[in-house]
């Protein structure tokens, strides 16, 4: 009896990370036939339109966050230019990688506060703004959760969200994810197999 117990047990557990894995993958429709990605158009921290078009031919190297954040997304956004940095240093020739940081929170970071904010990071960092309508949807397509949290007391208010840079390859495919657990050197070494010395 306790290994019949057991066997359903080990079933139940494996339906469940099933579900979760569908969750995670989960795009419009009940049909989870792809990863994070899609097509989006923008608004730059220089006030042009961007589109991922743009970037074809290169890696995407994108991370999710806001500029009131007052943590983790400078922490992140750091550890992505030290790994550029950190490339450029060894010889690489850094420009087939294009560093992307989109806003959760367009109703704060607009065109002029993403202007003030970028010069903190990689020159070739691109910050992305939009309506909360055109960031919902390419949240969306990248399976990013985010969440306005009140300050009770104040009018000021936090972003809850996930903190990854997608790494989209060239054909806009995606990749591969790097976490919080990932260092610079992680970071510069998944891209030093793949890039070429100046």
């Amino acid at each position: 009896m306790k290994m019949v117990r057991f066997a359903l047990w080990i079933v139940v557990a494996l339906v469940l990370v099933g579900v979760g894995s569908r969750f995670f993958l989960q795009n419009d429709g009940p049909a989870l036939t792809s990863g994070p990605g899609g097509n989006f158009t923008l608004t730059s921290h220089t006030g042009e339109v961007v589109s991922n078009t743009d970037f074809d031919n290169q890696y995407m190297l994108i991370y999710f966050g806001y500029s009131f954040c007052p943590d983790v997304c400078p922490l992140d956004l750091q550890k992505m230019s030290v790994a550029l940095y950190q490339l450029e240093e060894e010889g690489y020739d850094t420009t087939p990688i294009q560093p992307i940081f989109i806003t959760i929170d367009p109703e704060r970071d607009t065109v002029e506060e993403l202007a003030s904010f970028m010069p903190d990071f990689h020159p070739r960092l691109i910050g992305l703004t939009g309506t909360p309508a055109e960031i919902a949807d390419v949240a969306r397509k990248y399976k990013v959760y985010y969440a306005k949290r009140e300050q009770p007391g104040t009018d000021s208010y936090l972003m809850d969200h996930q903190a990854y840079q997608f790494v989209m390859g060239p054909g806009g495919e995606f990749l591969r994810i790097f976490s919080s657990r990932d260092k610079p050197q992680d970071i510069a070494a998944a891209f030093g197999s793949i890039l070429e010395k100046r």
